[in-house]
């Protein structure tokens, strides 16, 4: 029997009570103080006229020129799809896919199947195919970089600007928008659409009343129940608290896998990890661009990127490159490198700081992709034929491969498998 009482912590799996939140409240954890969830129904009407006008900001931003480039008299100017189309026909697909998906296909998605659900909802309607539209927002929504995408375009204004006149165009104002749009939807949780799906179908209002500030304490660690020590799971994709009968049991509410901990969590998060730590190497030694011009050919790697900044003077570009494409990358690894072998060894040590450390992860990951946006901008600007082309290099393709398997090693670490040896051993270290 399903508990919808019940809430369960998707990174230290305390077994609490649900709070019913109102206005602008939002739940956590007492055990890990992971946000376990946000009152929604006070935000439908909020959130669907932003994700309306994000629509339609999406579409300006997609149909007009970004940057508009001129030396000596030569004019080029570049759309996003213009953008991703050059590295198409450089062959470099790869990229181009990962530009694609991440800055139209996968923030498309999002905007659109949001608005499917929250206009027919607003007025207590469930649309059809609720399930799947709603599976399909949360599915997508990580993979959303826009707002990686417009610090990219600052970055290529900076680094043009000392080697042409730069002349912004629609669509940079349109994704500046954007991107201040976009972060406020993303406040919202659309996992809170199943709880409002459940008083509808019911024939209640949307749930409101009790603070968050009556979610009761945990006790300490050692005694703090848990959804495994019941025999309960929490689906992963809506949160319902519900038994699981066989280890082929589907979640009785959005029909989702149900499992107690991610399968095959340590040994998938492994192979990502150490296939990211491979491409690392050629990422970082192999050019990410190549420069033809009449003076002569030069190849630049994500280093000496960031070291020509640095000597021409724009020194926090030269900060904030190194960062998101060197440090952030290298970040990711030892944390991730850290977590795994921490619990496989079943180790209880520190296990609040462990966890911080996966929100970090999970929260810096995206930033990564910095590099290949700024790429992608710069191979269409600069096709200049009789001065100078600037194309994509081998090195683009490990670094986004880098980015992409680091993301997917951090979704599929269940940090549940931090609190698990605490259970066990009765240890807890703050």
């Amino acid at each position: 029997m399903q508990r919808n009482d019940l809430i369960a912590c998707h990174e230290c799996d305390a077994l609490l009570h649900k709070p019913r939140l109102g206005g602008h409240d939002s739940a956590h954890c007492p055990r890990c103080n992971a946000l376990l969830y946000r009152s929604a129904s006070a935000q439908l009407d909020r959130i669907c006229a932003l994700a309306l006008a994000a629509l339609i900001t999406f579409v300006i931003a997609q149909a007009f020129p970004i940057l508009e480039m001129d030396v000596n008299g030569n004019r080029v100017q570049t759309t996003l799809i213009g953008a991703i189309d050059s590295l198409w026909h450089q062959d470099m697909a790869l990229v181009a896919v990962m530009v694609f998906c991440s800055t139209v296909l996968f923030p498309l998605i999002e905007m659109a199947a949001l608005l499917y659900l929250l206009f027919p909802m607003r007025r207590g309607v469930i649309p059809p195919g609720f399930n799947l539209v709603l599976r399909a927002v949360q599915l997508v929504r990580p993979w959303g970089m826009i707002e990686v995408f417009m610090l990219g375009i600052l970055v290529t204004i900076v680094k043009m600007v000392t080697l042409a006149h730069v002349v912004p165009e629609a669509a940079l104002f349109a994704f500046a928008a954007l991107t201040l749009m976009i972060a406020v939807v993303l406040m919202f949780d659309p996992g809170m659409l199943w709880d409002i799906a459940d008083d509808l179908r019911a024939g209640r209002a949307p749930s409101r009343g009790r603070d968050a500030a009556s979610l009761p304490q945990a006790p300490p660690p050692m005694t703090t129940p848990t959804a495994d020590r019941e025999g309960l799971a929490s689906c992963h994709t809506c949160g319902l608290v519900q038994p699981l009968s066989d280890a082929y049991a589907h979640c009785t509410r959005c029909g989702a896998a149900l499992h107690f901990r991610v399968p095959n969590s340590l040994a998938r998060t492994w192979a990502l990890l150490i296939a990211a730590a491979i491409l690392y190497i050629p990422a970082n030694l192999l050019p990410i661009m190549r420069t033809s011009s009449i003076v002569g050919s030069q190849e630049d790697t994500i280093m000496s990127g960031v070291v020509l900044f640095w000597v021409s003077g724009d020194w926090p570009l030269a900060v904030v490159v190194f960062v998101a494409s060197i440090l952030v990358p290298m970040l990711k690894l030892c944390v991730l490198l850290i977590l795994v072998i921490s619990a496989q060894r079943r180790s209880p040590w520190r296990p609040m700081q462990r966890t911080r450390l996966f929100r970090l992860v999970e929260h810096i990951g995206r930033w990564s992709m910095l590099d290949i946006f700024v790429v992608t901008l710069t191979v269409a600007l600069v096709h200049f034929r009789s001065l100078a082309i600037i194309t994509a290099g081998p090195g683009a393709i490990a670094f986004g491969s880098v980015v992409i398997l680091t993301m997917l090693a951090s979704m599929q670490f269940d940090p549940r498998l931090i609190w698990d040896p605490v259970e066990t051993s009765g240890k807890h270290h703050e």
